[in-house]
């Protein structure tokens, strides 16, 4: 068994060599800089040019531009697609530390359980743990990841293979880190709370000189958790630095270490119990752990390289190239819940497994962006990207009993579901061990074209070479295919055209194309049958309208059809062959609400209505509930006081396509409260579930499902220097 534990010492050398490092960089600043909302640099002014500002000069709940989506500096309004942005007053006013904090307040967009060791973020009706970005570069390992180094998060919903190749069929996640930009930064942050939760983070940055500046993000967390049994410590540090290479080049260079180690909680079973014809999660304790946490282990060291130049040539043309290299080592083992309930009620079915993964991955993108003034305004995207993932996967059954068992179940009593016996892990004749090396070449084309203030155009098209070597180890094999190899030829366009009737009011209309490869989103499970069969295929149409109703608050509302076809079935008239049908249609509608009603008041939200079907079938897709809606209120009551109260709602939804067992609905309330001690000093204080409501939040399956936290409480000590 392969495990592996933090050494105690080291997240908290970590933050003091971090804390340290900062303090004594700390000197006045020779030039700093303002940067604007797509991340570029105006003119510096010296320290004698200081002024300052009074009054309320940003919409904290609003990010208007970004260069995501488009690959260009874009007005979010001008994009013809649904995107939500989660900005870092956000997550600092809600105190997110994760992606399940921020998919809340993301309509469209759900969180799975996920196995109980990574993100599954459900976009538009589409699992995955693939389609996951950070600053635009693919970071798709399985883990679960921290905010502790991130800006804002965007979510991009329908696909989105034009922009960032393969995958992306329900949407994408991209988080965006927090760089060096010649601005002074010196901020400490302190929470502790409930079930004695403990973190510490740091970001500090500022000035080396007047072409130079550094900026360093770190935290460190030792909590556990109303689940009994589950602890988590992680630690991570993200230093980045920033500097002048010529009149018009900026390079901006990081690194990442992050590493991860909690227990896999795969939460409660099913109950075997029928009652008006669907089945609920068994009735316990919401601290009740089934299984072993003690062996339930899982694990992920991250160490990123990354590395940034832009280039301005004049008359409009710019360059941006971008490298991320990036070696994962993930671990996770398990003993869990395998079944529902023994049908009278008095017995739990415990199963075990582990799987470990090595990835590395190299990606490099180059894109030229040329803006032509004219009668005709355009913005002419071209580019390449050029990658490759190396990914190695093991996975090794849990039998029980005495050595040499063959036991791959056994039942424990309900009352005390806990397993403590012996427990072997080995492999067996249809457990993964695999290696893959992924190759791909992609160049792709926009032009985004303004004919006239009211109608704008975007178009693009990509094309994606994937080569996928895959080689399986195991003995039981087959030698003719132990070494299996594909490639796809993917094209994917997108269109989309936008028209303004006012001039804060712009009406949508797009549509989009994205594939996954047979090899799925995890490259793990090229097969000779499926290596066959063209990719699957993601058709997305989607009319929509962005609104700013006042200055600062943005209004926003889409409706889609989402199509996948090309998935692999049995055929009905020779089981032993299989064919190529329809998969699921998901439609819905989807409205957002961001920004200040108020210069006091700020807001955000959103709502979502989402229906499903799979042709051919009477099940309906699982992990979609048919309404969700979320609303946060925050309220300055003068400069030193606010208060936050938000409200979260999620319908009932499928554990699994076998639509045997549903997770019911539920309304979660949540509050915070705000005070300045002075301009250096914090306090926050946020209520979770403040009427202590018993839901389950997630499902990975219909015997794995999440009971939602009781009545939560975290004081946060904010710092600034």
């Amino acid at each position: 068994m392969k495990t592996k534990k933090i050494p105690a010492t080291a997240p908290l050398a970590a933050t003091l060599a971090l804390a340290l490092s900062a303090l004594a960089l700390s000197a006045p600043a020779l030039a700093e800089t303002a940067t604007d909302d797509a991340g570029g640099r105006h003119e510096r002014a010296t320290d004698l040019d200081t002024i300052e500002v009074i009054g309320k000069v940003d919409y904290s709940y609003v990010q208007k531009r970004s260069t995501t989506a488009t690959r260009t500096d874009t007005e979010l309004q001008d994009v013809p697609q649904s995107i939500t942005v989660v900005t870092q007053d956000m997550i600092r006013d809600q105190a997110m530390q994760n992606l399940a904090d921020v998919v809340r307040y993301v309509p469209g967009v759900t969180m799975a359980q996920g196995e109980g060791n990574r993100d599954t973020p459900v976009l538009r009706g589409n699992s995955t743990t693939g389609d996951m970005f950070i600053d635009g570069m693919r970071d798709d390992t399985q883990y679960f990841r921290d905010l502790y180094n991130i800006e804002r998060v965007e979510a991009l919903k329908g696909p989105n293979a034009m922009i960032f190749g393969r995958g992306g069929n329900g949407g994408v996640i991209n988080r965006v880190t927090k760089q060096a930009d010649w601005n002074t930064v010196r901020n400490l942050n302190l929470q502790v709370g409930s079930w004695d939760k403990r973190r510490l983070s740091g970001d500090f940055g500022q000035a080396i000189s007047d072409g130079a500046a550094f900026r360093v993000t770190g935290m460190v967390e030792d909590s556990e958790s109303y689940r009994d049994g589950y602890s988590a410590e992680r630690w991570g540090i993200n230093p980045t630095f920033a500097f002048d290479a010529g009149d018009n080049t900026t390079i901006t260079l990081g690194y990442e270490h992050f590493e991860d180690d909690r227990v896999a909680d795969r939460g409660v079973p099913s109950s075997p119990n029928v009652f008006n014809g669907r089945r609920l999660p068994v009735e316990t304790d919401r601290s009740t752990f089934f299984g072993d946490p003690d062996r339930s282990d899982t694990w992920v060291d991250v160490d990123a390289l990354s590395g940034l130049v832009e280039h301005d040539f004049g008359n409009g043309l710019t360059l941006r190239n971008r490298t991320r290299i990036a070696d994962y080592d993930k671990f996770y083992q398990n003993v869990y819940a395998g079944g529902p309930v023994s049908r009278d009620g008095s017995l739990a079915d415990i199963r075990a497994y582990n799987n470990a993964t090595q990835r590395t991955n190299v990606f490099n993108q180059t894109d030229f962006v040329w803006s032509l003034d004219g009668a005709i305004k355009q913005t002419v995207l071209f580019g390449a990207e050029l990658g490759r993932q190396e990914t190695d996967n093991l996975r090794n059954t849990g039998f029980f009993g005495a050595p040499g068992s063959t036991v791959t179940s056994v039942l424990v009593p309900f009352e005390n579901p806990r397993y403590t016996g012996p427990l072997e892990f080995r492999p067996t004749a249809t457990d993964a061990n695999n290696h893959s090396v992924a190759n791909v070449a992609a160049v792709y084309v926009q032009d985004q074209i303004e004919f006239s203030p009211q109608w704008q155009a975007i178009a693009g098209l990509r094309y994606d070479r994937f080569d996928m070597d895959f080689d399986d180890l195991r003995a039981s094999t087959a030698p003719q295919n132990r070494n299996l190899s594909s490639t796809d030829n993917l094209l994917s366009p997108r269109v989309g055209l936008v028209y303004k009737p006012v001039q804060p009011l712009s009406l949508y209309a797009s549509y989009g194309i994205a594939y996954l490869p047979r090899a799925g989103d995890q490259l793990s499970s090229l097969s000779p049958t499926n290596k066959a069969f063209d990719p699957e295929e993601f058709r997305n149409y989607e009319v929509g309208a962005k609104w700013e109703v006042v200055q600062g608050l943005a209004l926003t509302a889409a409706a889609y059809r989402l199509e996948r076809t090309n998935v692999i079935a049995p055929d009905p008239s020779n089981p032993a062959q299989s064919i190529l049908i329809d998969g699921q249609r998901v439609k819905g509608i989807e409205l957002g609400l961001a920004g200040n009603i108020t210069e006091a008041w700020s807001v955000m939200g959103g709502y979502a209505w989402q229906e499903g079907d799979i042709p051919n079938s009477i099940a309906k897709p699982a992990q979609l509930p048919k309404q969700t809606a979320s609303l946060w209120n925050r309220y300055d009551l003068s400069d030193r006081w606010g208060v936050g109260l938000g409200a979260v709602y999620r319908g009932e939804f499928f554990a699994s396509t076998s639509n045997e067992v549903v997770i019911k609905g539920y309304t979660r309330y949540d509050a915070a409260v705000f005070f300045d001690v002075s301009k250096n000093l914090g306090l926050q204080l946020n209520l979770e579930n403040i009427f202590d409501k018993k839901y389950f939040v997630s499902a990975n399956n219909d015997n794995n499902i999440t009971p939602g936290s009781p009545r939560a409480a975290y004081l946060s000590v904010n710092f600034a220097f």
